[in-house]
């Protein structure tokens, strides 16, 4: 019946049904059909059009200034927007199962970019379907050992990320197979493909004539990296800490009893979230292309000050066994090889005699605007849960704790 009044009404006004006067609007008004006076507005008719033209309007116009030109001469559309903004990159995230990957997941699928997620086990990857808008997180099933399934990750992107690592061998996987022949096979497809970007997330330490063999295969991989793609960024982030990291938690845990040098490593730990946000950055930038990155915090610690951190953070006295590194070296990698969970392999132990190592000529978070966080402001953050319930049976703190609570805290008292 609705559709068959329009229909009347349009037929009823003859000159112009889009700019009526008020001749139109008066033979529009009264309708009549077999003796039955039908009143019809049509006012709600007349709004159709501006309604439509200014969402039309809205949707197509883009400015200039949102359409870069990448190196092999791709126009991408790039807006600021959130998850469900139109346009954006495709990227390709290898290794965003782990510590890392979510955050820049996260971070490029709230600008509205199409993130590609390789996976190999599917109980790993499901955290990350809700970090991006429908459509916009795309898992594809792949081996590292699989050239055609890690061609099939890269071909439509035009950024690719490398954050595979490992830190200990496996039955499957060797240092050599994950840091070195799986990204010669990863940055082949990025040739291949010829894909505009490709950032290569390397270790802190990165050397090919290191004592350890997981700071060897990283220098290694990362010479790869620059040969067959000359354009690489390198990045080479510091021992990392936030949300399931192997820093804070591993102190933290019973499990972690045994070292070899005293815990007397030093090193410069970067919060996960730094991290991140400097790899979102380093995509949007193209001046970054072919430099190479170093990215550490603005402290330096002895592994044995962040485990003293941890203990007064938990409240609890964590032990930590000194083993001389001939006994301790050979058994742990009997252990690595025997057990099929991990405990501690012969590398780790090397590593603990081994300080980080920072290359003067990188560049740093300043040079991408970014202020790094200290890992003594986030160890109440990180480490709460591991606090033992004899923490609520303390005496009321005196003003001198309340004070130096302040400064770790960020909840007052007043609020």
């Amino acid at each position: 019946m609705r559709a068959a009044i329009l229909s009347v009404v349009y037929l009823r006004c003859t000159t112009s049904f889009w700019e009526p006067n008020s001749a139109n609007l008066e033979g529009c008004y009264n309708l009549r059909s077999s003796s039955k006076e039908i009143l019809v507005m049509y006012f709600p008719l007349y709004a159709v059009r501006p309604a439509r033209q200014a969402a039309h309007n809205t949707i197509s116009r883009r400015w200039l200034s949102d359409v870069s030109i990448t190196r092999t001469g791709k126009p991408i559309l790039r807006v600021e927007g959130g998850r469900s903004s139109l346009g954006g990159h495709t990227a390709t995230v290898f290794g965003a199962t782990g510590q890392l990957g979510r955050y820049i997941v996260n971070r490029l699928a709230r600008q509205g970019c199409t993130v590609v997620v390789p996976f190999r086990e599917e109980m790993a990857k499901r955290h990350l379907k809700v970090t991006g808008d429908l459509g916009r997180i795309v898992f594809v099933e792949y081996d590292l050992h699989n050239t055609s399934s890690i061609e099939a990750s890269v071909r439509h992107s035009d950024v690719v990320y490398n954050l595979v690592g490992r830190d200990y061998p496996t039955k499957n996987f060797s240092l050599e197979d994950v840091h070195v022949e799986g990204t010669e096979r990863i940055v082949e497809a990025v040739a291949k493909y010829d894909v505009d970007r490709y950032i290569h997330v390397s270790s802190h330490s990165a050397n090919p004539q290191s004592a350890s063999e997981f700071y060897a295969t990283k220098g290694r991989g990362e010479q790869i990296a620059r040969i067959v793609f000359p354009e690489t960024t390198l990045v080479r982030p510091a021992p990392m800490f936030g949300f399931e990291d192997n820093l804070l938690l591993k102190l933290a845990s019973v499990l972690n009893l045994f070292t070899a040098n005293n815990m007397q490593q030093r090193y410069w730990p970067v919060h996960s979230i730094d991290v991140g946000a400097a790899l979102e950055k380093i995509m949007y930038d193209d001046s970054t292309v072919g430099e190479t990155f170093e990215l550490y915090g603005p402290q330096e610690y002895s592994l044995s000050q962040i485990a003293a951190m941890v203990d007064k953070e938990i409240f609890k006295k964590r032990r930590h066994i000194n083993v001389p590194k001939a006994i301790l070296k050979p058994v742990a990698g009997v252990l690595n090889k025997a057990l099929w969970w991990h405990t501690l392999s012969a590398d780790e132990v090397e590593r603990e005699f081994l300080d980080q190592v920072i290359d003067p000529t990188a560049k740093t978070f300043k040079d991408l605007g970014i202020e790094p966080g200290d890992i003594a402001n986030f160890t109440y953050h990180y480490l709460q849960g591991f606090r033992s319930q004899n923490y609520y049976d303390l005496p009321p703190a005196t003003e001198k704790e309340k004070r130096e609570d302040k400064k770790y805290i960020h909840v007052l008292d007043e609020l």
